[in-house]
């Protein structure tokens, strides 16, 4: 089962996991991400292309199902104004076994910090910024491009 949404309305962790658990595996990864307030940070802006973002997000879940045998992929995104502590993104991962489960995790939230068309701004006071990917993120994501799936 691959399910993903891309949607202005905040997440609701339970609703979201619900089913993910119920698929006779052995273990569920999962990830949140919650916008920081760190730098000053008191609203970020994410923009995206309907249809193009959630075929790219469809993708990339696709790819890890296929690479880790997943049982489920779930991938929730949020765009619009959201404020520090507001959840931005949750990925869920089901395998039968806890390793693959954690690596398609692992590279679902790399590969979407530099492969899933958004468009991301910071506002900082009456400071507004376009950020990009960091190189850390990119090194991130180049890692599975060297990995194979385990046997």
């Amino acid at each position: 089962m691959i399910r993903v949404s891309v949607d202005p309305a905040p997440i609701d962790l339970a609703s979201e996991l619900a089913g993910v658990d119920e698929l006779g595996a052995g273990a569920v990864a999962t990830f949140t991400g919650i916008v920081r307030g760190d730098d000053g940070v008191t609203c970020l802006e994410l923009e995206h292309y309907p249809g193009m973002t959630e075929a790219a997000l469809c993708d990339l879940a696709e790819q890890a199902a296929a690479r880790w045998s997943l049982l489920s992929a779930v991938v929730i995104h949020r765009v619009g104004p959201m404020t520090p502590g507001d959840r931005v993104v949750f990925i869920a991962t089901a395998a039968t076994h806890r390793r693959a489960a954690l690596d398609a995790c692992a590279y679902l939230i790399d590969r979407l910090k530099t492969n899933a068309p958004f468009w991301k701004r910071e506002h900082r006071g009456l400071v507004t910024a376009w950020v990009e990917a960091r190189a850390g993120d990119h090194q991130a994501a180049a890692r599975w491009a060297d990995q194979s799936a385990p046997d």
